[in-house]
C-alpha cells in the first residue's frame, strides 16, 4: 500500500515534536469549541432556505476597522436562475445591518429587507441557467452572537477582527445564501482596512496596495466554496510560511500569527508539513494545491476550516492535523446535511489518528484506546445526527466526531487497508461530488464498490444503530484443540446483533497467533487445532472494535467462580463479598472493563468481605479471586 510505504522525507528524523498524551478531556476540545460557536448562530428553517438560484461568483469588497464593531460593503453576485420563472432575487441577510442600495444592470432597483431575508424585485423574468448580477451596498453593527460570526477583541492590547459563519452565521455579517445545497464557484475577497493591520481571507493573495493610512488587499479563491467557508480576520499579523514538497511542486502554508505568539508558534506549526503528506498519499493531492494553505490565528479556543486558510486559537498537533483534514472531507467534500455531519467532523477525527500513527506512532494506541474508552462511556446514540435542531446533537463529541472515527477504523478492520483506503480514494476523486456536497449514501457506495460487498448491514448496525456489543468469551484447550465459545451482550435494543469479525489473539509457549474470527451468531462456537499450549486469549490486542465491558475466562479461570458470591449487583457503595468455603493465601482483585486493577487484597482470612466502592464510577466491574493458582471472576455493575 501506498501509505504504508509513504516517506516523510522533508522532516522524517528531523522533526522534535512535544505531543501529551490524549486523553478524553483533551478529545473534546475541538468539538466542545465548535458546539460553543455554534450554539450562538440562528437555526435556518425550511421555508427560508433560498435554493431556486445557483450561486456562480462573489466579489466581497469590505471595509473594516478591527478597532471598531462595524462593516460597510458591497457584494457583487453572479447568479444563474434554476426556475423558468425566475424574477425575485433573495439573500439572508441579517436585520442588524442597513442596505444603502441594490444596483442591477447599472441601476438602483427597490428591495425589501425583512425577516433577515433581501428580497430583490427584477423587472423581467431571467430565463433558466442564464447568468445575471446584482451589487449590494450596505453597512452597520453586526448582531452580537459572543463567539459568533463577527468579532472585534483585543491581543496584548492590538485590536483584532474575525468571522467565524459555520453553519449559518454567513448572513449575521455579509449578504449570501446559507445552506448546504449551493457553493460558489469562485471569490475575489478585498479588505480595507488602516494601513497598521494585515488582511486575512481565502486564496491567494494578489496584491497589497496603499491609499492614503488604508491598505487594501484582494485575495482571489479559484475553486467552489460553501458560504460559511468564506472569511476574514485583520490585526497586526507577522507572518512566515513553510512549503511542503510534492515532487517537483511545492504548496505554501502561510501562517499569520499574533506577534507574542509567533516564536512558539514557528516551533510547532512545521508539523504540519508530513500530516499534508500523510494526507496527499491517502486521498490525492492537496484540494487547493494552486493556492495556498494557512493558519490564522484568532482569539477562539479551537480551529474552523475555513477554505485554504484555517482559523487556530492553538497550535497543537491534533487540532493542526483536524483542520487541515477538513480540507479534503468538509470542504473538497462537504456534508450535503447536517444529519450527515460526520463527513466533515469524523473524517477529521480519524485523520487525525492517522497522523498519530504515521507521524507521532508512539501516541497511536493511546489514541485508539481513549477513543474507544470515550464512545463506550453511553450505552446509547447514534451517528447518524436524528436532531439538527440541537446545537449539542449536532456537535456532539462523543456520537458525531469520536463514534465517526471509531466507526471509520472498525471499517477499515472488516474490509482490510486496501480495499478500505481505495474506497476513500475513490469517493474523494468522484466527479459527482469533488467540489461539491455528499450524504452518506454517497460514501457507502465507494466503499460497496471497491469491496464488491453490501454494507447496509454494517451501517444499520453502527451508523444507524445505537450502542455497541459486549463479548464473553470462554476457551478450553485439550491436546491440541482449542475450543472458543463467544456470546454478545449489545448496550442498546436498536442492534440485535453486532456482526463482526473478530481479532483473537492466542498466546503461549513464547508462541503466538492472531485469529480472524468470522462471529456470524450468538452463542457461536470454534474449534481451533493448535501446535502449542494456550495460557492467554486476548480480545482485540490492536483495538479495532468499539466494544466494552467483555470477559474472556477459560476453564482454570472459572474453578472458583462458584466458590464465592457478590451482593448487591448492581452495587452502590459497598460490595459484600461472601467466600462459600474456606481458602488458603487468597488473593482479590478489582478491576475496571478496561482491566485496569483498582483494588487488591491479599492473605484474606475473612469468610465475607465488604469493599468501599466511594469515589469508583458507573461502570461495570469484574472480580477476581486466585487461590493456590487456581482462579473465579465475577462482573458486576455499580450504579
Amino acid at each position: 500500500m501506498k501509505y504504508l510505504s509513504l516517506l516523510l522525507f522533508y522532516f522524517t528524523g528531523q522533526l522534535v515534536y512535544s505531543q501529551s498524551a490524549p486523553s478524553i478531556e483533551q478529545f473534546k476540545q475541538i468539538s466542545n469549541a465548535e458546539k460553543q460557536a455554534y450554539h450562538l448562530k440562528p437555526e435556518a428553517s425550511p421555508n427560508t432556505i433560498i435554493d431556486d438560484y445557483d450561486v456562480i461568483y462573489h466579489r466581497c469588497e469590505w471595509h473594516v476597522d478591527p478597532a471598531q464593531y462595524y462593516i460597510t460593503g458591497k457584494v457583487t453576485t453572479y447568479f444563474a436562475p434554476l426556475t423558468a420563472d425566475f424574477i425575485n432575487l433573495r439573500f439572508d441577510l441579517n436585520n442588524a445591518l442597513i442596505v444603502d442600495s441594490v444596483i442591477y444592470k447599472h441601476n438602483a432597483v427597490p428591495f425589501n429587507h425583512a425577516a433577515d431575508i433581501l428580497s430583490i424585485p427584477l423587472q423581467n423574468f431571467i430565463p433558466f441557467h442564464q447568468l445575471d448580477s446584482v451589487s449590494i451596498y450596505y453597512h452597520g453593527a453586526p448582531p452580537q452572537t459572543g463567539f459568533g460570526s463577527f468579532v472585534t477583541d483585543m491581543h496584548q492590547s492590538v485590536p483584532v477582527l474575525w468571522t467565524l459563519s459555520e453553519p449559518y452565521g454567513g448572513s449575521d455579517w455579509w449578504p449570501c445564501k446559507n445552506g448546504l445545497s449551493d457553493k460558489a464557484d469562485s471569490i475575489d475577497v478585498i479588505i480595507s482596512t488602516p494601513e497598521s493591520y494585515r488582511a486575512a481571507s481565502n486564496g491567494k493573495l494578489i496584491s497589497e496596495t496603499r491609499n492614503g493610512n488604508l491598505k487594501t488587499y484582494h485575495w482571489k479563491h479559484r475553486y467552489p466554496i460553501a458560504t460559511y467557508l468564506i472569511c476574514m480576520a485583520v490585526t497586526n499579523y507577522v507572518q512566515y510560511s513553510h512549503n511542503v514538497p510534492f515532487g517537483n511542486s511545492n504548496t505554501e502554508v502561510l501562517n499569520y500569527i499574533y506577534p507574542e505568539d509567533s516564536a512558539s508558534a514557528a516551533s510547532q506549526t512545521p508539523v504540519i508539513v508530513p500530516v499534508m503528506q500523510l494526507y496527499d498519499s491517502l486521498f490525492g493531492v492537496y484540494p487547493f494545491a494552486n493556492e495556498k494553505y494557512g493558519h490564522c490565528e484568532f482569539g477562539w479556543g479551537g480551529g474552523m476550516e475555513h477554505q485554504t486558510f484555517t482559523f487556530v486559537g492553538g497550535f497543537s498537533f491534533d487540532l493542526l492535523a483536524h483542520e487541515l483534514a477538513h480540507h479534503w472531507f468538509g470542504d473538497k467534500i462537504t456534508c450535503g446535511s447536517w444529519q450527515d455531519i460526520w463527513l466533515n467532523e469524523g473524517f477529521a477525527t480519524y485523520l487525525t489518528g492517522l497522523s498519530f500513527e504515521h507521524v507521532l506512532p508512539e501516541w497511536w494506541r493511546q489514541y485508539k484506546s481513549v477513543s474507544i474508552e470515550y464512545v463506550t462511556s453511553a450505552p446509547d446514540g447514534s451517528v447518524w445526527c436524528d436532531d439538527t435542531t440541537s446545537v449539542n446533537r449536532i456537535f456532539d463529541g462523543r456520537l458525531t466526531y469520536y463514534k465517526g472515527a471509531m466507526v471509520l477504523h472498525q471499517l477499515r478492520w472488516v474490509l482490510g487497508d486496501s480495499i478500505f483506503f481505495k474506497a476513500l480514494y475513490e469517493y474523494q476523486h468522484d466527479p459527482k461530488l469533488i467540489y461539491g456536497f455528499a450524504r452518506t449514501s454517497d460514501l457507502i457506495s465507494h466503499f460497496e464498490s471497491a469491496s464488491g460487498r453490501k454494507l447496509d448491514w454494517y451501517f444499520n448496525d453502527w451508523f444507524t444503530g445505537q450502542g455497541f456489543p459486549s463479548y464473553e468469551i470462554h476457551w478450553v484447550q485439550n491436546g491440541s484443540q482449542l475450543n472458543l465459545n463467544i456470546n454478545e451482550t449489545q448496550s442498546h435494543p436498536s442492534v440485535s446483533f453486532y456482526e463482526l469479525p473478530l481479532p483473537i489473539l492466542l498466546k503461549g509457549q513464547n508462541k503466538d497467533t492472531l485469529l480472524r474470527l468470522d462471529y456470524n451468531f450468538n452463542g457461536q462456537g470454534f474449534a481451533l487445532n493448535l501446535s502449542f499450549k494456550v495460557d492467554s486469549v486476548i480480545l482485540d490486542p490492536d483495538l479495532w472494535l468499539i466494544q466494552a465491558n467483555s470477559l474472556v475466562t477459560s476453564t482454570k479461570d472459572t474453578e472458583l467462580s462458584e466458590s464465592f458470591e457478590i451482593q448487591p449487583n448492581p452495587a452502590h457503595e459497598f460490595l459484600e463479598i461472601h467466600f462459600i468455603k474456606d481458602f488458603k493465601n487468597l488473593i482479590l482483585n478489582l478491576y475496571d472493563s478496561n482491566g485496569k486493577q483498582l483494588i487488591h487484597k491479599s492473605n484474606i482470612q475473612s469468610p465475607d468481605l465488604k469493599l468501599n466502592l466511594t469515589g469508583i464510577e458507573h461502570g461495570i466491574y469484574f472480580i477476581q479471586i486466585i487461590s493456590d493458582g487456581k482462579k473465579g471472576v465475577k462482573k458486576f455493575v455499580v450504579k
